[in-house]
C-alpha cells in the first residue's frame, strides 16, 4: 500500500481531496494535471466496475461523481488563481469554446511571484 501512496499522481490526488473545500490559494500546474490524471483513471475503473452492477451501479457512480465534483472545482479555482485569474473564469465551462480556453489557462505557467491569491505553490514546502 505504501508503494501506491508514493506514486506522484496519487499524492496529488490525495492532496486535492485533503483541500476539498479550499477555494483560496493556488495550485501548481504539475499537481493539477497529476490529480486530473488520477481522477480520469479512477473514473474509468469505477465506471467499468460499477457498470457491471447495472442501474444501481449507475446511481452509485453518479453519487460518487457528485461528491468528487467539489474537490475538483476547488482545485480548478486554485489553478486559475495560480495564473492570476479569478475563479469566476470557471463559468466559461458552460460553453464549448470556454472549455478550450480553460484548458489553455490551466496549462499556462503560473505567476512566478506572489499574487493576490498567495505565494507561488511551486516554491512552498
Amino acid at each position: 500500500m505504501d508503494k501506491i501512496l508514493n506514486i506522484p499522481f496519487v499524492q496529488a490526488y490525495l492532496k486535492m481531496l485533503a483541500n476539498f473545500s479550499d477555494f483560496k490559494g493556488r495550485t501548481d500546474r504539475k499537481s493539477f494535471w497529476l490529480a486530473v490524471l488520477c481522477q480520469i483513471i479512477i473514473s474509468a475503473i469505477l465506471g467499468f466496475v460499477l457498470g457491471l452492477l447495472g442501474k444501481f451501479g449507475a446511481i452509485l457512480l453518479w453519487i460518487i461523481s457528485l461528491v468528487l465534483c467539489v474537490p475538483m472545482l476547488a482545485m480548478a479555482v486554485r489553478r486559475l488563481h495560480d495564473t492570476n485569474r479569478s475563479g469566476l473564469w470557471l463559468l466559461l465551462s458552460l460553453t464549448a469554446i470556454g472549455n478550450i480556453v480553460l484548458i489553455v489557462f490551466w496549462a499556462l505557467e503560473g505567476n512566478p511571484d506572489s499574487n493576490q491569491y498567495g505565494p507561488n505553490p511551486k516554491y512552498m514546502g
